[in-house]
């Protein structure tokens, strides 16, 4: 049969590691959502999906038109900007929770046994 060959990455072994591991996939955890270059439009994205925030733009985008303006434009902002920065900065924190887990997880030491 079929032969399977285990490498330690640890001591004299590392460099044979380092050269045979770019070959395969890795098989570390990531449970997070974003990254620090898709955070903000992946975000959104996510936000103006729910029917709430859609119907707030939507008042927004509507004050600007002069005919129909009843408040002051930037007034109007203060809500969506105002719901948009709080749900961001809890989602950001909770997936920067996630990342320190995975990081912790993702460390561990194990033991592997064989036969």
């Amino acid at each position: 049969g079929k032969h399977r060959i285990v490498i330690p990455c640890l001591g004299h072994f590392k460099e044979e590691y380092e050269k045979v591991s770019k070959l395969y996939m890795n098989n570390k955890i990531r449970t997070t959502r974003y990254t620090l270059l898709n955070f903000l439009p992946r975000n959104l994205f996510e936000q103006f999906h729910r029917v709430a925030n859609l119907y707030f733009l939507f008042l927004v985008v509507l004050n600007w038109v002069p005919l129909v303006e009843a408040f002051q434009k930037e007034i109007t902002m203060l809500p969506l900007i105002g719901v948009l920065t709080i749900i961001a900065v809890k989602d950001g924190l909770e997936d920067y929770s996630k990342y320190k887990m995975d990081k912790k997880i993702n460390n561990l030491v194990t033991k592997v046994y064989s036969r």
